[in-house]
């Protein structure tokens, strides 16, 4: 099984990514491969709104989006990560998933794939990414894909999340169940 790791994060070593490698630990831990990559490193730009890839199947803009839409066609399964910001997600991760729009071209190749969402968040109420979740949840639905599970952690400092031994644990074990049955 192919696992796609897409951080949404500004910050490598931070919360988010120290989730995210754990989510792949558990995933490795039952045979997955994985490939992680850094939205933050890449050239994506938002969204045009120009409709042209629901003419051609393709989006219009040559950006790294580009060879991204193969890699999570040809993922068995997904786990993304982002920090909370503002009740939703990164601008990093906002922008990859806008740029989904043309993937609806390919809808069918998406069809099935399972999903994991972690996301760090800086203050004490569970209820913090209900709102992220809800849109991933509603945007995976609608491209035939399946929210395997979502993990929130409160974790305001760098190296919080670390330190969360049950939020780890949780990781682990979503990475495992990602890759499961």
């Amino acid at each position: 099984m192919y696992v796609l790791a897409v951080v949404g994060s500004p910050r490598k070593g931070g919360n988010t990514d120290v989730l995210v490698d754990r989510v792949l630990e558990g995933a490795a831990s039952v045979g997955a491969d994985a490939r992680k990559v850094y939205l933050g490193d890449l050239d994506i730009a938002p969204c045009r709104g120009c409709l042209s890839c629901e003419r051609t199947g393709e989006c219009v803009q040559r950006d790294d989006m580009a060879w991204l839409y193969d890699e999570v066609v040809r993922a068995d399964a997904l786990v993304l990560g982002t920090p909370v910001y503002w009740w939703g997600p990164s601008a990093q991760l906002k922008v990859f998933v806008d740029r989904w729009y043309a993937l609806i071209a390919r809808k069918d190749s998406l069809a099935g794939k399972r999903v994991v969402v972690v996301a760090p968040y800086a203050d004490s109420d569970p209820g913090t990414p209900r709102h992220l979740f809800g849109m991933m949840e509603e945007s995976l639905e609608y491209l035939g894909m399946t929210l395997q599970g979502t993990l929130g952690v409160t974790a305001s400092d760098i190296g919080d999340a670390a330190g969360d031994e049950a939020g780890i644990r949780r990781a682990f074990e979503l990475g495992r169940s990602l890759c499961s049955g």
